[in-house]
């Protein structure tokens, strides 16, 4: 089973940025698809981001299209979300998630392991 550990989160003015990082453990990461997700208190899990095995980006959620990008370096194991101009609605804890196949949908039954996740608190 991978382990995927999320870091970079923390609380940050609107307009900021952060840049949040996710690790997988194991020998497969650049066979599988990769997603960022978050949930705010009270809410669903929402999907953010995606990006299959080779690069390729699925389309973002509407609410952060042109602020967020998403990224992966294969070499090691370890899939990015930049996140610029944020706002005070983004915050929430943010996961990191392996999908199961090398293209993820934007669904979290797309996805088989998640990271613990990283608190993104975004002050008005």
């Amino acid at each position: 089973q991978v382990q995927l550990v999320e870091s970079g989160g923390g609380l940050v003015q609107a307009g900021g940025s952060l840049r949040l990082s996710c690790t997988a453990s194991g020998r497969t990461f650049s066979d599988h698809g990769m997603g960022w997700f978050r949930q705010a208190p009270g809410k669903e899990r929402e999907f953010v981001a995606a990006i299959s095995r080779t690069g390729g980006i699925v389309p973002y959620s509407d609410s952060v299209k042109g602020r967020f990008t998403i990224s992966r370096d294969n070499a090691k194991n370890t899939v990015y979300l930049q996140m610029n101009n944020l706002k005070p609605e983004d915050t929430a804890v943010y996961y990191c998630a392996q999908g199961y196949g090398g293209w993820p949908g934007g669904r979290t039954a797309d996805f088989g392991s998640w990271g613990q996740g990283t608190q993104v608190t975004v002050s008005s």
